[in-house]
């Protein structure tokens, strides 16, 4: 059983080096030669990047578009069909009746979102597709304790990173909200600006709209993690948390996650793949 309460102050840490690292995370657009500015200001080289509304660099697709970056060309999977009641009932119910999430999260505020990302669970084979709902449930249940918290408990950190490009607003905080505990206003700016919400000066939209909630994660998932999934699922791990839990780092989170992401898989009738750690 995952820890939300330490669990959400690690992930908040680990966007924030996540972010400060590498090529991905330079947000001004001043991408080194051969990488892609996204739609959203990151610099990379996947088609989540170079794909559909890449602003500049070597770019294979022109146009902008709210999908989150393109498909991969693959045979992706029809999500309605794979992200049933059933399944989705299966996560939540697991919560308690008690948490705040009980009433929030719900299947169709998540297709809703999934119908700005259309790249979402588009692999190279049906399978890959399957994979990657799974992986983003078992991330999203562990960060939430199975979809229980909206926001992250300790919210005596507001977040605030230094960033001309995406400023902090004063009497805001950017802790964590939304499945995936999106955090850091160098998060919530571009977040809120893909997905039509002001999210520097009202970061509060994510844990209140479960709509944009879903989409936040969304946002996060397509940049940052989608790029990842034909590296195994250990690699999605390393994206959102890896400097934390990876590397021998904290296991027991790390095997959570791997627990819940096999289950998942076990449920929906697709082997889990190899590279499940990190």
């Amino acid at each position: 059983m995952a820890k939300p309460a330490a669990t959400l102050t690690v992930l908040a840490l680990g966007l924030a080096l996540l972010c400060a690292a590498g090529p991905a995370a330079a947000q001004n657009c001043g991408c080194q030669p051969g990488y892609c500015c996204s739609q959203y200001g990151y610099c990379g080289t996947t088609a989540a990047y170079c794909g559909i509304g890449c602003r500049g660099g070597p770019c294979t697709s022109g146009g902008g578009s709210s999908g989150g970056g393109s498909s991969s060309g693959g045979s992706g999977v029809d999500v309605a069909s794979i992200v049933t009641d059933s399944f989705f009932n299966s996560i939540t119910s697991q919560a308690g009746s008690g948490c705040e999430g009980s009433n929030f999260y719900t299947r169709a505020a998540f297709l809703n979102a999934v119908g700005s990302y259309s790249g979402f669970a588009q692999g190279s084979s049906s399978d890959d597709g399957i994979r990657e709902i799974a992986a983003f449930f078992a991330n999203a249940a562990h960060e939430t304790g199975h979809f229980c918290y909206i926001s992250e408990i300790d919210k005596s950190d507001i977040y605030c990173a230094s960033s001309t490009q995406w400023p902090c607003v004063a009497g805001q905080a950017y802790y964590g909200r939304g499945p995936l505990q999106i955090t850091w206003n160098y998060n919530y700016g571009p977040a809120g600006q893909a997905n039509g919400f002001d999210g520097l000066g009202n970061p509060g939209a994510v844990a209140q709209d479960p709509v944009i909630a879903f989409k936040t994660a969304l946002w996060f998932w397509m940049n940052n993690v989608h790029q990842v999934m034909p590296q195994g699922f250990g690699a999605t791990i390393r994206a959102i948390n890896g400097a934390l839990e990876c590397n021998g780092n904290n296991p027991a989170e790390m095997n959570d996650r791997v627990a819940l992401y096999q289950q998942y898989c076990q449920q929906l009738g697709v082997s889990p793949g190899s590279n499940l750690t990190c």
